[in-house]
């Protein structure tokens, strides 16, 4: 197959190209020519692999989330529920830093997430994408909440998901400076409160019948 591997190393110069655009002019700035310039190559290049600006968006916006898939790998959950309770709390916050814009690196791809998001409010084109995308970082959380041995982690995965959301906008916008400092911090506190509540739950009977003692 070797007439295959030009190709595919050219488009993907292309969707890495197409990465930094998004990173650095946002959705509105991102054009087949910005593309083309970034990527050293004409225009009539990058014709051949997308059809225009909005397939390029989503090439980034993929290449963003498989970026953030493959050091997600690394965080087997399996091995949480190996763990003791101080270390897989620290394999938990471990594996949601690796979507958190803490380095320059997650905080690109973070960007590409965030700018497509807010994309698909007005273009229909991106709902599907935008909602699998959340979809996927609600199960994640779900998957390692349950491996913590955290009850109500349905719930409790959506709060989180919500959290980091949040804390994502801010540490990407001018809105709020929000360092990776807070927001590991603010991460930390909330696991740990979901594990705090888990075990004052234990403690409190559900045995109607249970008469509670001073």
């Amino acid at each position: 197959m070797p007439p295959r591997i030009e190709p595919e190393r050219r488009r993907r110069q292309v969707i890495e190209a197409a990465f930094r655009v998004v990173v650095t002019a946002g959705v509105e700035g991102l054009s087949l020519r910005k593309v083309a310039d970034e990527a050293g190559l004409n225009i009539g290049s990058v014709r051949h692999y997308f059809d225009g600006h909005l397939d390029l968006l989503a090439a980034a916006a993929k290449e963003a989330g498989d970026r953030m898939a493959q050091r997600l790998a690394q965080h087997p959950v399996e091995r949480i529920r190996q763990l003791r309770r101080s270390e897989a709390l620290d394999a938990v916050q471990a594996l949601i830093e690796e979507v958190l814009p803490l380095d320059e690196q997650r905080r690109d791809e973070a960007i590409v997430v965030v700018e497509l998001v807010m994309a698909s409010r007005t273009r229909p084109v991106f709902h599907q994408m935008s909602q699998r995308m959340g979809m996927d970082l609600t199960e994640v959380l779900r998957a390692a909440l349950d491996a913590l041995g955290v009850r109500g982690s349905d719930t409790a995965s959506a709060r989180l998901a919500a959290l980091i959301s949040g804390m994502t906008v801010e540490a990407v916008t001018p809105h709020v400076e929000f360092g990776p400092d807070f927001i590991r911090s603010t991460l930390r506190a909330q696991l740990a409160a979901l594990t705090e509540a888990d075990d004052d739950m234990a403690g409190v009977s559900t045995d109607p019948t249970t008469t509670p003692t001073a």
